[in-house]
């Protein structure tokens, strides 16, 4: 007997049948319809290789030295006294031209050759003259200021006890060959950085340059040395490393235009960008070239850039608002490593102001291509002048004020000092 499930199931599977072959045959109520026309296939639209041009910006950088010149200015000059004037005794022999008088009260403090000075001798035959100010009725002699006023040792051993350094070797090494306290070395090294600083910024002013190589370099401090830090560890924080060495360098004359110690960040590219603006002449707009490192585009657009206001696309609807673009004569191209598993694999060099003509025109008259070769040069001066930034050494600064001593004396000895035997042009001999 079969039971009445498998009927239910039978009727079931022949509805479903006879609803399949109905809409099949059966006529559609619309009748046939016409095949549509083929349309044209659309396809993505690729992007162009070519750069496009900078488009400017809202808004201007801010760089926090402008800043800080924009709130406090620079005091104007003391007026000039007048010059002393010329006695009928015997006229001197001694030059005091070249000297000033350093007394804070007197008029005539900071201001050569005004006749208000007379030298006086070898107090107590010793080694330095002495000078009369006319005008402050005060003596001081004539090393008065300097490294070496104060100072018991020879100037022969200070000077070279400042060359070592300045050549590489380290404090404590300085110190055995010389047989001198390690901590004398050290105050020496200090106040010679303070005053070679001011001794730079007095000669680098309104200089006129072709082409700027800008770079950076790390430094490790003694972190590594001590254990706190493995050098594998180290490596991989360089980014948020404190203590980076930044240079600004003209190739032509292998003149270096600045120098300064800090971390990575875009506050202190544009610190750098301003210590070369300062050391520029305020007309003069070189040719700037530096790795792929974008914040150099910004520090470089916001010192060398205006306003300017772009034109009208429609005749109705507000005015466009102006843009903050480089300057027409500034000129900036960058050279761009790819570098995989620690080896260089592809260089590309990308002209970002500017056009490729002329930054070719540029670079024509040295018969040069874009390149940062100079710089990178450079940084290996840095560490083979500087203990410091060396490399596998044991003579790591502890702090970054030691590291900026160092720097501040290699900056004097490149530019004052060290002979440069790859210039064309050698100095003439006077």
């Amino acid at each position: 007997m079969v039971p009445h499930l498998l009927y239910y199931q039978l009727i079931v599977l022949g509805l479903l049948w006879l609803f399949v072959m109905l809409s099949m045959t059966w006529p559609s109520p619309s009748g046939p319809q016409e095949p549509r026309p083929a349309t044209p296939s659309t396809t993505r639209r690729k992007r162009g290789k070519e750069p496009q041009p900078f488009g400017g910006l809202t808004r201007k950088p801010l760089c926090a030295l402008c800043d800080q010149e924009a709130t406090h200015p620079t005091p104007p000059p003391p007026v000039r006294p007048d010059p002393m004037p010329p006695t009928h005794r015997r006229p001197r022999a001694i030059d005091t031209s070249r000297h000033f008088c350093p007394h804070t009260g007197c008029d005539y403090r900071g201001w050569l050759g005004l006749g208000n000075l007379r030298a006086n001798g070898h107090p107590s035959g010793g080694q330095w003259r002495q000078f009369h100010c006319t005008a402050g009725k005060g003596y001081f002699p004539e090393h008065h200021g300097t490294l070496l006023h104060g100072k018991h040792t020879s100037v022969e051993i200070i000077v070279h006890v400042l060359g070592c350094l300045a050549e590489g070797l380290g404090i404590r090494g300085t110190a055995r060959v010389f047989e001198v306290d390690p901590n004398t070395v050290l105050q020496w090294l200090v106040e010679a950085a303070e005053q070679l600083r001011a001794f730079s910024q007095h000669f680098l002013h309104n200089v006129r340059v072709q082409q700027v190589q800008l770079d950076e370099l790390f430094a490790l401090l003694s972190a590594v040395k001590d254990g706190t830090v493995s050098e594998a560890e180290a490596i991989e924080r360089l980014e948020r490393s404190p203590q980076w060495v930044w240079v600004a360098m003209d190739p032509e004359s292998k003149l270096l235009l600045a120098i300064d110690v800090g971390d990575r960040p875009l506050a202190m590219a544009q610190r750098v960008v301003h210590h070369v603006a300062q050391v520029l002449a305020p007309d003069c707009a070189p040719l700037f070239l530096t790795d792929g490192f974008r914040e150099y585009l910004t520090a470089l657009l916001t010192h060398y850039g205006h306003w300017v206001q772009p034109p009208r696309r429609q005749a109705q609807g507000p005015a466009p608002k102006p843009r903050w673009m480089p300057l027409p004569q500034l000129l900036y191209a960058q050279v761009v490593k790819t570098i995989c598993r620690r080896r260089l694999v592809r260089v590309t060099h990308r002209v970002v102001f500017g056009t490729l003509d002329r930054v070719n025109h540029v670079l024509a008259a040295c018969g040069w291509q874009i390149n940062t070769a100079f710089v990178e040069r450079l940084n290996l001066d840095l560490r083979q002048h500087m203990a410091a930034v060396g490399r596998r050494v044991n003579t790591l600064c502890k702090q970054e004020a030691g590291l900026r001593q160092q720097v501040a004396l290699f900056h004097t000895y490149h530019n004052f000092c060290l002979p440069h035997a790859s210039l064309r042009q050698p100095l003439p001999c006077s």
